[in-house]
């Protein structure tokens, strides 16, 4: 519905008047999805699709590189992985699923 007048503490629907908490709305799951839109989940395997440049040194993450067992985590960099030993975030749109 378009008519939901959002207030502090509840919904209401501006059309017919019923109120409800915010509580009693469910929130979505987080759905990450890789650079093929593919869904990504906690456990996974990816395939970095691209050469990416480490941040405060001169060292590159080529492509074709394998992360197993990632971590969905919340924010910018949705995943969390060790790759060759090293712990790293990455961005879900680098990456594809192995």
């Amino acid at each position: 519905m378009d008519d939901v007048l959002s207030h502090p503490d509840h919904w209401e629907c501006a059309t017919c008047g019923h109120e409800w908490t915010k509580e009693a709305v469910p929130e979505a799951p987080r759905l990450v999805k890789d650079a093929h839109g593919n869904v990504l989940a906690d456990g996974d395997s990816v395939v970095l699709i691209k050469d990416l440049k480490l941040r405060g040194s001169s060292g590159v993450l080529k492509q074709g590189t394998k992360a197993k067992n990632i971590r969905l985590v919340d924010g910018d960099h949705e995943i969390d992985c060790k790759i060759e030993g090293v712990a790293m975030a990455l961005k879900a749109c680098f990456v594809k699923k192995a």
